[in-house]
């Protein structure tokens, strides 16, 4: 299965030498971040580890669609980031038989190139749209026909000698991801055939995460270090991921070949987390709440103006983890932070 992706673009680099030297070094980190996170993908059903009730009902639908001889119906994954969208987007195209394209909402600017994109993918490919509420309307409505009938129809020249042209599709999926399910415009999301919600992970399931990490980086970890890091990752498989790899960091620094407690206790406090993986952006935030408005009431907009961030940041990367463990509460006249979330400040 080829997965191929056309968020890699060089069109932010400029002529300005030094904005080009920062450009190059930012882009070559995310690649080298990029390849990190596929090397630790499951690429099967039987790898991948929770979301079982989604998994389920997936070998259904798969196995009917591949016994009808049809692509698998549309689908709309919801859920916070890193949870395991792609990577199960991933395995559908492996069980389709097809390879997976990747985009997102934001990267396609014109109606061209949603066009080039559909017209080159191929029978039971999977194309995976990340951000799927950000895309454009005219895009949005693009998408209409070639989800229900496999064609787009495309505008040929201009003024009166303007024609119009229905291309042909082959039989693909769209699996678009979200983390505003809300956001989605109606006529779309009534054309997905599967709509289904990321949940976070239990604890057990996320200590499982970080031992299979842990044994594809080709470290030893001991019982009570993965419990600790299960426990820090926010529920979020991406985390752990990442907190495991750079643990293996400082277990090699001090010349140890295994991650355990004291290797926790120096990383966590040299990454400036703690146990429940909160690290300074929270602590700061829930600071910000409880000691600048004295905790009463904060509303969005204040909060975004006060914290200097941008409310899709604030509801979508800081909140949820927040809100999941009962920190902060979300009432109708604004944030506040609960007793639990006090206790994290001293």
């Amino acid at each position: 299965m080829a997965i191929t992706s056309s968020l890699d673009s060089n069109q932010n680099i400029t002529k300005n030498p030094k904005n080009t030297k920062n450009i190059i070094t930012e882009k070559k980190q995310q690649i080298s971040e990029k390849k990190f996170e596929i090397g630790l993908r499951p690429e099967s059903f039987s790898d991948f580890i929770g979301q079982e009730t989604l998994l389920n009902n997936l070998k259904v639908f798969i196995s009917g669609a591949k016994k009808r001889g049809e692509p698998l119906s549309h689908m709309l994954l919801s859920g916070p980031p890193g949870l395991g969208k792609t990577t199960l987007s991933g395995i559908i195209a492996h069980e389709m038989g097809g390879n997976l394209r990747i985009t997102s909402g934001p990267a396609l600017e014109k109606s061209g190139d949603l066009a080039a994109l559909l017209t080159s993918l191929k029978d039971n490919d999977i194309l995976f749209i990340d951000e799927i509420h950000r895309l454009k309307k005219p895009l949005e409505e693009m998408l209409y026909s070639a989800m229900e009938d496999f064609v787009i129809d495309l505008i040929v020249g201009k003024g009166a000698g303007a024609k119009s042209m229905r291309l042909s599709l082959p039989a693909f999926t769209l699996i678009g991801a979200t983390t505003k399910l809300g956001s989605i415009a109606g006529p779309l999301r009534d054309r997905f055939g599967n709509i289904a919600k990321f949940q976070f992970y239990e604890e057990s399931e996320m200590q499982e995460i970080v031992e299979r990490t842990a044994k594809i980086l080709k470290i030893d970890i001991a019982s009570s270090a993965s419990k600790k890091i299960s426990l820090a990752s926010r529920s979020t498989p991406r985390i752990s991921n990442r907190i495991v790899r750079q643990l293996r960091d400082f277990a090699h620094s001090e010349n140890q070949e295994i991650i355990n407690d004291d290797t926790c206790k120096i990383g966590f406090a040299a990454l400036g987390i703690d146990n429940l993986g909160l690290d300074e952006h929270d602590r700061e935030y829930l600071r910000l709440i409880v000691e600048t408005f004295n905790n009463n009431p904060v509303g969005i907009s204040t909060l975004c103006a006060a914290y200097s961030e941008e409310k899709e940041t604030i509801e979508e990367i800081i909140e949820p983890y927040l809100l999941q463990k009962g920190l902060l509460l979300r009432t109708s006249q604004g944030r506040i932070v609960t007793e639990a979330g006090k206790l994290v400040l001293l």
